[in-house]
């Protein structure tokens, strides 16, 4: 099991420039979440090699730049928006077969969309099918505000479609929708393939491990019995720390917990 940071942890700073943090602050593992449709260019996708290749860095997931347009895009009623989307997760699965990624993370459609949960997952297993070509899986995230997060709707994904329902699970989001993490986990185990971390408090739904209360001792040592070997990634919002010291601290403190089991 592997702890990382993800370079959306530094937003609004660029892409390139968030990676090069993370290679600086001697983090060897990330999620690298694009933040324009003109990052999945040839050009760039070869500067973040470099950095990743300059500094280390194991780059185990990436996360489409524009998440709020897969409701519109994928899982609307317009075909045609439908197999443009596919041109772009294709894109996307090259530059993460390039840098070395196995996952790419979305969010899915909004919750007024008018698609059935049956044709819900026909197109998330045509979406998936398509990347798989390039050795790379779609990740369904549970996030709020979304269809996913719905509890009932990721139980009706993992009933429809079995062990081919895989999921990123993402502890806030889990918060937010008002639901235990621990039990979620517990629950979708054998669907989650990858993790995003962070603390909580009354004060906050989205701090740095070890700034609120989340026991992630026990949370850690719960998904490592049950054979858990993936990646959690710090994913937190720039308003939860000061200074990247705080970020690096962090990150090093998680780590050190992790070892010590």
């Amino acid at each position: 099991m592997e702890i990382g940071v993800s370079t959306s942890c530094y937003y609004p700073l660029e892409t390139e420039l968030a990676l090069e943090e993370v290679g600086k602050a001697g983090i060897k593992n990330t999620e690298v979440f694009f933040n324009a449709l003109s990052e999945l260019k040839p050009a760039f996708t070869d500067m973040l090699l470099d950095i990743k290749q300059n500094y280390g860095i194991k780059i185990n997931s990436i996360h489409s730049a524009v998440p709020f347009a897969d409701s519109f895009m994928i899982f609307s009623a317009y075909e045609r928006r439908f197999y443009e989307a596919i041109e772009q997760y294709t894109e996307y699965s090259e530059t993460a077969a390039k840098l070395g990624a196995k996952y790419i993370i979305m969010h899915g459609g909004k919750p007024n969309g008018i698609l059935s949960d049956e044709e819900y997952c026909e197109r998330y297993m045509i979406l998936k099918r398509a990347v798989l070509k390039n050795g790379v899986t779609v990740l369904h995230e549970n996030v709020a505000n979304y269809r996913s997060g719905d509890i009932e709707f990721l139980r009706s994904m993992r009933n429809i479609l079995g062990e081919e329902a895989e999921f990123c699970f993402d502890i806030k989001q889990a918060i937010r929708c008002g639901y235990d993490p621990f039990e979620m986990t517990d629950e979708f185990f054998g669907n989650i393939r990858h993790f995003h971390i962070s603390d909580h408090s009354i004060a906050s739904d989205c701090q740095l491990p070890f700034k609120g209360g989340f026991d992630f001792r026990e949370f850690f040592s719960f998904i490592k019995n049950r054979g858990y070997n993936g990646s959690c990634i710090i994913e937190v919002y720039n308003n939860a720390y000061k200074t990247y010291e705080e970020l690096t601290a962090s990150y090093s403190e998680t780590v050190k917990l992790l070892r010590s089991l």
